[in-house]
């Protein structure tokens, strides 16, 4: 059997290997490429599922984000004389990036409110929409008037100000869910009977979506305006943008932005099987499957390897060393993912000015989450081994580090190899949160896929499939190599 000082620095090596060579997505690519140059970057976050403003479509076999506030970021990017990034994120983790000082700019239809207001600051209004009532086609006579929602199930994204027009119809039971693709299943699978939506996007739904319709009843007062939100005390970037929206509601740009944004947003005709949606977008797949398994590999790599630290300090004498591995332990245990995801990318950075990329947040959140179970194994796995291994060891003249190195470390890891492995198939799964703030992992180019055809069911099963393809892939790997490391007690 390889003895564990071999085998963690091969895969050490082999890993950060794949991680040297790995080229990135098209945004790393171009944040890259940018400051290697002398010309500035503008960086606007935006949520891509909010067609006619932000959206994604298929540009040459690659996927582009396009729509009217993209235009009008490039109209900006323009005028500053930089180069434009954008970064896509779900919506309501646009505020907080932008309060990180991760993105420059928000340009996803965001209206100014007054709580918003208490955190970032926005320019001069750029356009002023109206909010619908959006229904099933056989449901679209019974809401004629806002008082016909009383009571209903409604659907809106979080975050947003449909939100806070839902919660004000009296008695409504309001479910808010990440994306407009979300709210739009919502409703197409009868789990609420209407949705609060921003007029353009619910013409767009309508005409690339059937069986949906938008009702007589609107909310009162629903004309929405619109802003550009950047971050608190930064007078001369909005400054900067004022100038830009001056001269384009001047020429009236900005409908006519709106009205190309309509004529891309048609919707791309999906293909009728499953087979054929599949290799269509292969192209999305295959990128996400790659962040994916990179995630999962050097999450698994660290979280091993801090887990076997921290069960040894559990293990130690010393009783700071096991209290700080106890702590380490039930903290992470017993916060959420989520949570632990959230603070390292957006926390740090706001109340220490910590900023780690969107891939680095991943890595260490699944690294950190990981080894804390995995602690617990090891440390099963150490106290299994017979005390009279270390005895004999020791009688030997043989020092305790390398006992436990050489002797103890390499029998726990062999008996508790099936718990291991299942840890690492919990990894590759639980991977896909990291599509929250904007990781473009196998879920987000599921969702981007969503997005960009309007189909609620092909992309999420294509996305289930691969999953459970890599998974059985990694429990035949594991089970070959535990056979392997059997193969001695049988002689």
């Amino acid at each position: 059997m390889l003895r564990l000082k071999r085998i963690i620095p091969m895969l050490m090596a082999l890993l950060m290997l794949a991680l040297a060579l790995y080229p990135g997505h098209g945004h790393a690519q171009q944040q890259n490429a940018s400051s290697t140059s002398e010309k500035k970057t503008i960086t606007v976050g935006l949520s891509a599922d909010f067609a006619p403003y932000e959206f994604m479509m298929t540009v040459d076999g690659n996927s582009k984000i396009v729509g009217s506030d993209v235009m009008i970021a490039e109209e900006i990017a323009k005028d500053m004389g930089a180069e434009l990034v954008i970064e896509n994120m779900s919506f309501d983790s646009l505020i907080p990036s932008l309060q990180s000082g991760r993105i420059d700019m928000i340009i996803s239809g965001m209206t100014p409110t007054d709580e918003r207001r208490q955190n970032v600051d926005f320019s001069d209004l750029y356009y002023i929409s109206r909010q619908v009532i959006l229904t099933r086609s056989e449901d679209v006579d019974k809401y004629a008037t806002m008082d016909a929602l009383e009571g209903e199930q409604i659907g809106v994204q979080t975050g947003s100000i449909q939100e806070e027009i839902a919660n004000d119809i009296p008695n409504a039971q309001v479910t808010s869910v990440k994306s407009i693709s979300d709210v739009v299943s919502l409703l197409t699978s009868e789990r609420v009977n209407a949705a609060v939506f921003e007029g353009p996007v619910a013409e767009s739904q309508v005409n690339n979506r059937p069986g949906i319709a938008i009702a007589e009843a609107a909310p009162e007062d629903s004309d929405t305006p619109m802003a550009i939100a950047v971050q608190k005390g930064n007078t001369e970037l909005t400054e900067q943008i004022n100038v830009t929206l001056e001269r384009l509601r001047a020429t009236n740009a900005v409908d006519e932005f709106i009205r190309q944004a309509n004529e891309l947003s048609s919707g791309e005709e999906a293909p009728s099987n499953i087979f054929s949606f599949f290799w269509k977008y292969r192209g999305f797949y295959a990128d996400g499957v790659q962040y994916t398994l990179l995630l999962s590999a050097l999450g698994v790599l660290f979280g091993f390897l801090i887990g076997l630290l921290v069960a040894l300090l559990r293990l130690s004498g010393v009783k700071v060393l096991k209290w700080i591995a106890v702590t380490y332990i039930e903290v992470l245990r017993g916060t959420p993912m989520l949570v632990q995801l959230l603070i390292i990318h957006f926390g740090l950075a706001s109340a220490f000015d910590i900023r780690f990329t969107v891939l680095q947040s991943g890595i260490i959140t699944l690294s950190i989450n990981s080894s804390a179970y995995l602690a617990e194994i090891f440390r099963a796995g150490i106290q299994g081994v017979d005390r009279g291994q270390m005895e004999a060891a020791r009688s030997l003249g043989m020092p305790r580090g390398m006992a436990m190195r050489t002797i103890i470390i390499p029998q726990a890891i062999k008996s508790v190899l099936p718990a291991i492995g299942n840890e690492f198939i919990v990894i590759i799964k639980e991977s896909s949160i990291v599509s929250f703030i904007g990781v473009a992992d196998l879920m987000f180019q599921a969702n981007a896929v969503r997005t960009l055809t309007y189909s609620g069911l092909y992309p999420l099963v294509i996305a289930a499939v691969i999953y459970l393809i890599m998974t059985l892939i990694l429990s035949k790997l594991l089970n070959v190599f535990e056979r392997r490391l059997s193969a001695g007690d049988n002689r």
